[in-house]
């Protein structure tokens, strides 16, 4: 028993590595430097800064005294989701210890990385303040000149162009890159990096289903009725909250499990995500027609 405790141990480390690889938006992580936790479990807390602008040098007087607050805003979590599933001992046995680990490697690329990002998504396309533009494209042309005018709002926001991460749809991404003018082919250059987002975790809005009541026993989530099919995004890194505590509780052997001959598998995903106040011009969301 020990032996395969092990095995289950290792493919639960590996859930994290896979998860980083597997999401759309981890590259959007925000480090404990922006984010740490607060006294209490359920909190934590965000640096906001207060500073005094230039004055006037005096040849007499010197500098004019400025002021530099820091303080720290407390947030809770907005998202905290979880799932429990059981592996029968005999089944994992005569698979030579592959199932327990080969179910939990599913869960995760099949069902939490889509939700994860498209909450992200959603969150960050739902904030009040950032630039929004609802509109369809007749051709690739129309892209780029809608990517164009993006960029401008953003250069005359002042909003950084080295941290600039665009999230497109394969569609459109393809259809750009078909193109043969070199020139509109640009529009693709100058950002961080061009992630390709599935359509299915690209939207407005979305329903995170509870798991309990009926109609949402599977879990997951859904297009909200409300949301609309996301083209783009253009997310400026420093822009957003992003900070994901992903716990495996446990994971209980059937030596230990009191009810069920079965490896069991605790896994739940708790974190914030948010955009800061004053940085919401640092995200662009081009969305399609209802």
């Amino acid at each position: 028993m020990p032996n395969n405790f092990d095995l289950v141990s290792k493919h639960v480390t590996l859930l994290d590595e896979q998860f980083r690889l597997e999401s759309k938006t981890n590259v959007l992580e925000s480090g404990s430097e922006i984010v740490r936790m607060g006294a209490k479990a359920n909190e934590f807390l965000i640096p906001k800064y207060d500073l005094d602008g230039l004055a006037d040098y005096s040849r007499t007087d010197g500098y004019a005294d400025g002021s530099a607050n820091l303080e720290w805003e407390s947030k809770k979590p907005n998202y905290d989701r979880g799932r429990t599933f059981s592996v029968d001992a005999m089944d994992n046995d005569e698979t030579i210890d592959q199932a327990f680990g080969l179910l939990a490697s599913q869960f995760m690329k099949h069902k939490v990385v889509p939700e994860m990002d498209a909450m992200r998504f959603a969150t960050y396309a739902g904030t009040t303040g950032i630039n929004s533009i609802s509109e369809t494209f007749a051709d690739a042309n129309a892209i780029c000149k809608s990517l164009m005018n993006a960029n401008s709002i953003m250069d005359e926001a002042e909003i950084g162009s080295e941290s600039r991460y665009l999230f497109i749809t394969p569609t459109l991404h393809n259809m750009v890159k078909a193109l043969d003018s070199y020139k509109s082919r640009s529009m693709l250059e100058g950002y961080a990096q061009i992630i390709d987002v599935p359509q299915a975790r690209f939207y407005t809005a979305i329903d995170l289903l509870d798991g309990k009541t009926t109609g949402e026993t599977l879990g997951g989530y859904k297009k909200s009725a409300s949301g609309k099919n996301i083209n783009y995004m253009i997310i400026y890194k420093p822009a957003v909250l992003q900070f994901t505590k992903h716990i495996v509780s446990k994971v209980i052997s059937p030596a230990e499990n009191q009810t069920m001959d079965a490896w069991k598998f605790f896994y739940r995903a708790y974190g914030l995500t948010d955009v800061f106040d004053n940085k919401v011009k640092g995200i662009y969301c081009s969305y399609g027609a209802a």
